[in-house]
């Protein structure tokens, strides 16, 4: 399979500008960085957005996550491998993601269940990290880019 376009953040240079300064204050959050990656898998899985997944697995692998939690990460709610801060995040990260088949999305029982766990910086890192998933997996199933591309 082919890409149909450039992506779109290469055309248009100054969106990556702002991508990378988001990604930046994700990442002077203090946020544990195991619980952002699991968060873009989950959104990455739910999304079919293969590139993220097969992106997302790599990284998470480089910032030490192991292949069994990694495997598990579709069916957390059965897998006895996760924290429950990482429950609460992969729950935020599912009704943030499942918008449309949700009308109440991310509910209160989530959010308190993911503010009784991070700081209201954290908070703010893993609900940016769930959007910009989203919106990479958006942008990479309009132009339908193949496995293994990265960008």
């Amino acid at each position: 399979m082919q890409a149909r376009m450039t992506n779109p953040a290469e055309i248009l240079p100054d969106a990556t500008k702002g991508i990378q300064n988001i990604y930046k204050a994700i990442g002077q959050s203090g946020t544990d960085g195991k619980v952002l990656e699991l968060v873009h898998l989950r959104a990455s899985q739910i999304n079919g957005c293969s590139p993220c997944v097969f992106g997302g697995i790599k990284s998470a692998l480089r910032s030490g996550e192991t292949d069994e939690r990694l495997h598990q990460v579709a069916a957390w709610r059965d897998s006895d491998l996760f924290t429950d801060a990482e429950r609460a995040a992969l729950e935020m990260a599912e009704a943030a993601t499942r918008l449309a088949d949700n009308p109440t999305s991310v509910s209160d029982e989530i959010w308190a269940a993911a503010a009784a766990r991070f700081s209201e910086k954290e908070l703010s890192a893993i609900v940016l990290m769930i959007a910009l998933t989203n919106l990479f997996n958006r942008i990479n199933t309009t132009i339908r880019v193949p496995a293994g591309a990265t960008w």
